[in-house]
């Protein structure tokens, strides 16, 4: 994790939402989120599946359009740039996919894979230049240049990932959604893969969000977390300090169920229970209430504030400080 502590803003998103259309009513898949990333610095957002952590990275790259708030992105709001400004700012903000399989062409080759970007926006000219461009780039990512004429197919899933960082890296952007990049990887894999993207954002200066279900990962990973639930920010705060004390029950709810790897050691595990608060034109009320053991009548009946109740420690609960 970076140690500049000097570091200006590079992007900040205000009350975004994000909702979906249905025939009951819109989906509040993201629903007031607000937050900020430093430069250089990795922001992490941790949630279970659909809690909509993917679809608010998709939004702040307009990859989806956003239905309300402001994405502001190195001080220029972007959140209603016209498409033929968008093509300067696919350049400076990329995405690295989930699955490293379908995110490539399998009918094309790594090289080519790699270079599409290169080819598309223009930045290199000339077949040479953008063989030497590739090679570099497979080179950072640490791919062997045996790999150069190889299709997808060839690859494992750690590799494939590489050619897919080769590829978010190839048009030098300054921020990178990291959407769940190794959840589909073996562990050892993982490891790798980590080390790698922390090993670039050193040397090139990145900014990140990176995108996870898994709260190893995301401490390993993150200098600051977002922990989401059901489209909403519940609470946000240095990534030690989570891990330390949580003020949401759903945020110690999902580091208790880490496992200790030390032999003998118990630990209390605070289970979920309950029906899942429908995100389909939700009511005023606390998302969580129906699945939490310290709802009380407020939380049934008022949607709480994301508030500060500490310096840099933000929480979305009734009753956060009695956690």
């Amino acid at each position: 994790m970076s140690e500049n502590k000097d570091n200006k803003i590079l992007l900040e998103v205000k009350n975004l939402k994000k909702y979906f259309s249905t025939p009951t009513g819109n989906l509040h898949a993201v629903d007031n989120v607000s937050f900020t990333i430093e430069e250089g610095k990795t922001l992490g957002m941790v949630g279970e599946s659909g809690c909509g952590k993917s679809t608010t990275g998709r939004t702040i790259l307009r990859l989806l359009e956003p239905t309300d708030g402001e994405i502001i992105f190195d001080g220029v709001n972007i959140t209603k740039l016209p498409s033929n400004k968008l093509r300067d700012l696919r350049s400076r903000m990329q995405l690295i996919f989930q699955d490293p399989y379908s995110s490539l062409d399998p009918r094309m080759s790594i090289a080519k894979n790699i270079a599409e970007p290169l080819i598309i926006h223009k930045t290199v000219i000339g077949r040479k230049k953008i063989e030497e461009k590739v090679r570099e780039l497979m080179d950072m990512v640490e791919l062997s240049a045996r790999v150069y004429n190889a299709y997808p197919n060839e690859l494992d899933g750690g590799r494939r990932q590489r050619v897919g960082i080769a590829r978010a890296l190839s048009l030098n952007p300054q921020f990178i959604v990291c959407d769940e990049p190794v959840s589909a990887l073996d562990v050892s894999v993982q490891a790798q893969i980590l080390n790698l993207l922390q090993d670039l954002q050193d040397k090139l200066k990145l900014t990140y969000l990176f995108v996870t279900h898994d709260m190893s990962v995301v401490k390993h990973i993150s200098d600051d977390i977002v922990v989401m639930y059901l489209g909403e920010t519940v609470e946000k705060c240095d990534a030690d300090e989570l891990f330390k004390h949580q003020y949401h029950p759903y945020t110690k709810a999902l580091i208790s169920a880490i496992p200790i790897p030390e032999i003998g050691e118990k630990k209390k595990t605070e289970f979920i229970k309950g029906e899942i608060f429908s995100p389909i034109e939700p009511k005023n009320a606390c998302r969580f209430a129906e699945r939490c053991n310290f709802a009380k009548d407020i939380c049934y009946n008022e949607n709480p504030d994301f508030r500060e109740i500490k310096p840099n420690r933000f929480v979305a609960c009734h009753f956060a400080e009695n956690m």
